[in-house]
């Protein structure tokens, strides 16, 4: 990289830097750093579904796997603009009702406490899974643009995502979100016509690459690719920083509105990584997958909007990270550390969320090394189907049908949906996704909970 490249990015990083810190100026109480103190407009919702959806896994990630497979790997951005269009429409206004701050809470509240103990836990190394996701796109960000070890860019992307919300927390998260999602739609935008400069037309892509491999939406098949898709949408509805976006809306309405903006705005970032990725494979056969993106970036951006474009690449990936280990915090603070220390302040509250930041992002430092060659978004799908298989199910029943099924059946579900999603991936190695069996072993199991439930209320 040039001067003019580090001049556009340092400044674009430093301005973002400043909103982050006035956001936190305004942070006083735990619940400030949690929900931005209720007070979140619609915009700021979408700001902080967006930001923290939209990261390594939507751009850097999309755009490595369509190197290899075309189309097919929209499906994160279209499988969370699904799962938002859900929260919209179905989830929203009853989380809100609910009155609880996160989603082992409502599980608690419907179900006991050892029920929100192992949802609290399974759900925490659900999201975990994808700041590792998070990592891995970070390092090779700033692989492509500095000559580091692996581990030194690990811990440079954990610093910075640790910046992003040690301060302001999901007021920060949502401010910075907003700014983000419209410079990531102008570089989404900008790319997609020099690609399309480039290649000649999607017609031209078409004619050099093999249209049944990088033109099916299910290029890797339909248990895979569907599989795919389905975490995607449990995984939004599951996820612990979705919910707190929704949660820090200002109203019912506002909430909705967000969530919508969200589903909408979602997908065709997607597909700008999608673009660039058959590019390259046609400009670039033997490259690097996971380096698409950024080499793209340097090779046909002029050298200050390069180093502007990264830089806005770089904080989506971080805000992604840092919002989904906020997340973490906020399960680890009030279903954890509330147990342990029942009469804390809510000054040691907001301190156990911040030490909950550092210490989960210095533990996916850790697995990020000797990994380097790993599908980025491989790990975020598994992320996302092990939180739909652990929470999804019991949700719904606190949320929609209270009082009707048995804890038992509930903390039964809560631990076999990932272990039948895991046995499946590592041991079995089933040809399709093993979402579906841990999803179909939590759905038997909380029927015959409602089936017993249901004759109990008449005897």
């Amino acid at each position: 990289m040039g001067t003019m490249h580090w001049l556009g990015a340092l400044l674009t990083l430093g301005l973002i830097a400043v909103i982050g810190v006035r956001a936190g100026r305004k942070v006083t109480s735990a619940r400030d750093f949690a929900i931005g103190g209720g007070k979140s407009t619609a915009a700021m919702v979408a700001g902080a579904v967006i930001g923290t959806l939209v990261g390594g896994s939507s751009t850097v990630a999309t755009s490595q796997l369509a190197f290899e497979y075309g189309f097919s790997a929209i499906w994160f951005s279209l499988g969370g603009g699904i799962g938002c269009l859900f929260l919209a429409l179905f989830f929203a206004r009853p989380m809100r009702k609910n009155g609880y701050l996160t989603l082992q809470q409502m599980i608690q509240s419907e179900y006991g406490p050892r029920a929100g103990f192992l949802s609290s836990v399974l759900g925490a190394i659900g999201i975990f899974l994808n700041i590792v996701a998070q990592l891995l796109s970070a390092m090779a960000l700033l692989s492509a643009v500095v000559a580091c070890p692996p581990f030194v860019t690990a811990l440079l992307s954990a610093g910075l995502m640790i910046c992003y919300v040690f301060f302001g927390g999901m007021r920060g998260a949502g401010t910075i979100g907003l700014i983000k999602t419209v410079m990531l739609y102008i570089c989404a935008i900008i790319c997609v016509g020099l690609v399309f400069r480039e290649s000649g037309g999607l017609y031209a892509l078409y004619e050099a690459l093999p249209a049944g491999q990088y033109f099916n939406l299910f290029a890797r098949g339909l248990g895979t690719d569907g599989g795919a898709a389905l975490s995607l949408v449990l995984g939004v509805l599951s996820t612990q920083t979705y919910a707190q976006s929704v949660l820090s809306a200002k109203s019912d309405r506002t909430a909705v509105q967000g969530a919508l903006a969200s589903a909408v705005l979602i997908p065709p970032i997607g597909l700008g990584g999608v673009l660039i990725g058959m590019y390259m494979k046609t400009a670039f056969p033997s490259m690097d997958a996971a380096q698409t993106f950024p080499e793209f970036i340097l090779l046909y951006f002029p050298g200050f909007w390069a180093g502007v474009f990264l830089a806005v690449l770089l904080v989506a990936i971080i805000g992604c990270g840092a919002g989904l280990t906020l997340g973490i915090s906020s399960i680890v603070t009030n279903n954890l550390y509330a147990r342990i220390v029942p009469d804390s302040t809510d000054r040691q509250r907001l301190w156990a969320d911040r030490v909950a930041i550092i210490a989960a992002l210095l533990l996916a430092v850790l697995f990020t090394i000797g990994d380097l060659q790993s599908v980025i978004l491989q790990w975020s799908f598994m992320s996302m189907g092990l939180r739909g298989a652990v929470i999804f199910l019991p949700l719904c029943g606190a949320l929609f049908l209270p009082g009707r099924i048995k804890a038992r059946y509930a903390e039964l579900s809560i631990v076999a949906g990932p272990l039948c999603v895991l046995l499946g991936e590592v041991v079995c190695r089933v040809p399709f996704d093993p979402l579906f069996i841990g999803m179909a072993v939590n759905l038997c199991i909380m029927l015959a909970g409602w089936a017993e439930g249901k004759r109990g209320l008449r005897t």
